[in-house]
């Protein structure tokens, strides 16, 4: 009980960081795999980002059944946590946002691809999938867990996915390197428009992603999370 509490006061300081490093809004939402239970995992309520507190978070069965909601409402977007770790056994946290900078490369040919050394973790490219190809005109959420696999499929093995006219996905092994990740796909959105303003743009070589992602370990990702937890305002605990 003592890692489940722990891990819960994670994700909701991963909540409030998403929030604070301008990620998230009052809509997006990450997850974590239940520690005992890799069939399960945990979501807020359907809740502002960086209005959540323990009490709001739910354990949800992967085909997004809540097993403790009581009368709190769940996010419809939930299925794209569920389908994301049913497709990936190597996935322990998603993270679902609407970051801004990444929305143009979702609706333009120009694909998202990592400039900066720190931004290496999101992926060699990120992929887009469009909803309207398999379910036609929607309101675009995803609200069932076929439109979620369909989602997972296009992810595939990838860290970072885009979702046309409507945001991303992130998925990572651990949590507070999904938050990293999410961080730095937005910096590196952001950073890449401003570079293609300028003239062509030389990206990392995916030699040099592999290498950055291969050395991106505890000391990175708890060096940013502690500063992060700063911004927020939520206690640090090394990890």
């Amino acid at each position: 009980m003592a890692n489940l509490d722990a891990l819960i006061d994670d994700l909701v300081t991963a909540n409030r960081i998403l929030a604070h490093e301008g990620v998230v809004d009052s809509f997006g939402h990450v997850s974590v795999r239940h520690p005992d239970k890799p069939d399960h995992y945990l979501l807020s309520r359907a809740r502002a980002p960086d209005c959540i507190e323990p009490d709001d978070i739910i354990t949800f069965t992967l085909d997004g059944t809540a097993v403790d909601a009581g009368d709190r409402k769940p996010y419809i977007e939930r299925h794209i946590h569920g389908a994301i770790y049913e497709a990936r056994p190597d996935v322990h946290s998603v993270v679902h946002n609407h970051s801004p900078s990444v929305i143009p490369f979702s609706v333009t040919d120009v694909k998202l691809r990592p400039l900066l050394h720190m931004c290496a973790n999101i992926g060699h490219e990120a992929p887009v999938w469009d909803s309207r190809d398999k379910f036609g005109d929607t309101d675009l959420l995803v609200s069932s867990m076929e439109m979620g696999r369909d989602l997972a499929k296009a992810l595939g093995n990838r860290r970072t996915g885009l979702m046309r006219g409507h945001g991303a996905v992130v998925a990572a092994p651990d949590l507070r390197l999904c938050i990293y990740s999410s961080v730095y796909l937005e910096m590196n959105a952001k950073l890449q428009m401003q570079a293609m303003a300028m003239g062509k743009v030389k990206y990392l070589s995916p030699g040099e992603v592999d290498a950055v992602i291969g050395r991106t370990g505890p000391y990175s990702v708890n060096r940013a999370w502690e500063n992060w937890c700063r911004r927020a305002g939520r206690p640090f605990i090394p990890q």
